[in-house]
Formats: structure tokens, sequence, C-alpha cells
């Protein structure tokens, strides 16, 4: 990401979290509108805490965004637990548009094309690195033990 990335993330990021539950609350509302079988995943979840969860990752993430290398560990790891739930691909391009909405209705009108690009930048990074993560557990469940 370059640094205006960054800036535009962190920026926009500040202006979200004085209004994390709600902000987390609309984005799992837009997340069941979009795929409303993802509901399913969250069927024996404490939603309080997983919206606070929610936030507090993007919190981390946001404040990393210039040493990635520093988070990708955690970033992995949550990857293989999301493929624990049956997270696939295609959840994480729904989540992806989750988000961007989420940050649209609680930036409009200072969510602009660029920042908008900027967070699709750092989702993407960081969504990319989660499939894989993922992909390596399902992929060690499907190779052939020894007899």
């Amino acid at each position: 990401m370059t640094p205006r990335q960054i800036a535009l993330v962190r920026e926009s990021f500040a202006r979200v979290a004085p209004i994390a539950d709600v902000a987390a609350t609309i984005f799992y509302d837009r997340l069941f509108t979009l795929d409303p079988s993802v509901r399913r995943l969250f069927a024996a979840t404490d939603m309080v805490a997983q919206r606070r969860n929610l936030m507090q990752t993007l919190a981390v993430v946001v404040a990393n965004l210039d040493r990635l290398e520093g988070i990708i560990p955690a970033v992995e790891a949550l990857g293989r637990r999301h493929a624990g739930y049956s997270v696939g691909a295609d959840d994480f391009e729904t989540v992806g548009a989750a988000l961007l909405d989420t940050l649209e209705i609680g930036l409009k009108p200072d969510f602009t094309a660029e920042t908008r690009d900027a967070w699709a930048t750092a989702y993407g990074l960081l969504a990319s690195v989660m499939i894989a993560a993922g992909a390596s557990v399902d992929a060690a469940s499907q190779e052939p033990t020894a007899a």
C-alpha cells in the first residue's frame, strides 16, 4: 500500500472508531443482506462480542498497515480459523463488499473514490492472506494419511 492509501484508511477509520458498535451493526446487517446464507455461520455467536471483535481486529490492522509483516501470522491464523467455519473465498468477496458499504454509509459524503480504493486495497491484501492460509488448512485436511 502507498503512504497515501494508508493515511486515507487511517483517517477514515478514526472517524468510524467513535461509532464502532453502530458501524459493526451496519456491517453485519449488510453482510446478511448481501448473502443471507452467511447468517448460519453466526447462529451460536454472541453478536455483541462479535461486533466488538470485528472493530478491535480492524483497529489492529489499521494501526499496522505500514508494517503488515508484523501482523501476517495473526492474519494467517484468522484465515485458518475461518476455514474451520467453512468460510470460502467467495465469502471473502461478500465480506469486502459489506465492509465497503458500511464505510460508505458511515462516512458519507467523505467516503471518496480514493478512500474506497484504499480500503479495497487494504482488504484485498488481508483477504488474500486469509484465503491462502485457509486453503492450506483445506489442502492439509485432504492429504491422504499413511496406513
